[in-house]
């Protein structure tokens, strides 16, 4: 099976840095990677960048419950990715065509968007490809972070402890007042679309203003399905010659380094690098996603660099993730 990997990182600390607390969180399911402002809401079609700052202060992160609800086949949800087909996720899951459509109003099967999230029905009939399974998923730490503007982000961070790479990573984020009952609700969704085996990521939402500062954030694992053997959709890309320089701060680090494709690998048109910071105490406080302009061909690579801040505590590592695909 072919999966992502991570990267080992060398560290080393810059003493001129600009104080420069910008935290970009990519998180759309394709584009070039530029900056934008928040949305009102998540769109259905996928989630998308955001361009927060931080204060000149460290802010108490909101600890979030964790429930004890665990994903089940009913119902199931299937977020559309780079290289699908309605009638190809129609055979995966064991169902019709037309039963997916009808599950789906609206849905166009020549006009699908890279990030629709669809329902998938249970029954019909059964093909011969087996289907993927719902899993329960670690939740290894839920933290909110308020911003100076009364919004918040939520860092939901998970951890694949299976041997298959998990796919279709979905965390609902529910804010809960003094009386237990909801203020907001979002869903938190993954800067990848795969977790590989043994790794951990951070799934993210942000709240828009005004956020009160009583609530209480609670948090429901949705969906992590079992990627299936012999998939092809992803490429076994890998990440080399990495650098992090934190700042004097804290607050910020540059990561630099290469994406690679073994020789014998297909060409890859979309390759992210996703950089997740993490505090002394291990709680994640930053999130960046980069995303390469240019295809990756087999046995070459890829040079990326980008900046990744802080919405809490100052920055003490940065660990990598890559997904690329055809």
């Amino acid at each position: 099976m072919q999966r992502a990997s991570g990267a080992s990182i060398i560290f080393r600390m810059r003493r001129f840095m600009p104080l420069v607390l910008v935290l970009v969180l990519g998180l759309a399911a394709c584009g070039t990677g530029s900056d934008l402002e928040p949305a009102a809401q998540t769109p259905r079609g996928g989630p998308r960048p955001y361009l927060t700052a931080t204060s000149s202060r460290t802010p108490t992160p909101w600890l979030a419950a964790v429930e004890s609800a665990l994903p089940t086949p009913t119902p199931l949800t299937y977020t559309v990715v780079y290289g699908d087909t309605l009638i190809g996720i129609a055979g995966r899951f064991g169902i019709s065509l037309e039963e997916l459509m009808a599950a789906n109003p609206g849905i166009q099967p020549n006009a699908l968007s890279v990030g629709t999230v669809l329902f998938i029905p249970v029954g019909g009939s059964i093909s011969d490809e087996p289907t993927p399974t719902p899993v329960p998923l670690a939740v290894q730490q839920a933290r909110c972070y308020p911003t100076p503007d009364g919004g918040l982000w939520c860092f939901v961070l998970v951890q694949n402890d299976y041997a298959e790479t998990l796919e279709n990573l979905l965390v609902q984020v529910t804010l809960l007042d003094a009386a237990g009952q909801t203020a907001a609700a979002a869903t938190a969704y993954a800067p990848l679309n795969i977790l590989p085996p043994g790794k951990s990521m951070p799934l993210a939402v942000f709240f828009q203003p005004p956020i009160a500062p009583d609530l209480q954030p609670r948090v429901q694992l949705l969906t992590a399905i079992r990627l299936l053997p012999g998939d092809t959709r992803y490429l076994p890309a890998f990440l080399g010659s990495t650098l992090v320089d934190v700042d004097w701060s804290g607050r910020t680090a540059q990561v630099t380094g290469r994406v690679m494709l073994p020789a014998e690998s297909a060409a890859a048109n979309l390759v992210w690098v996703v950089g997740v910071a993490y505090d002394e105490a291990g709680n994640v406080v930053g999130l960046r996603r980069w995303e390469a302009t240019s295809s990756l061909q087999p046995g070459g690579g890829l040079p990326f660099e980008f900046i990744v801040s802080s919405l809490g505590s100052p920055i003490a590592r940065v660990e990598l993730l890559v997904e690329a695909r055809p």
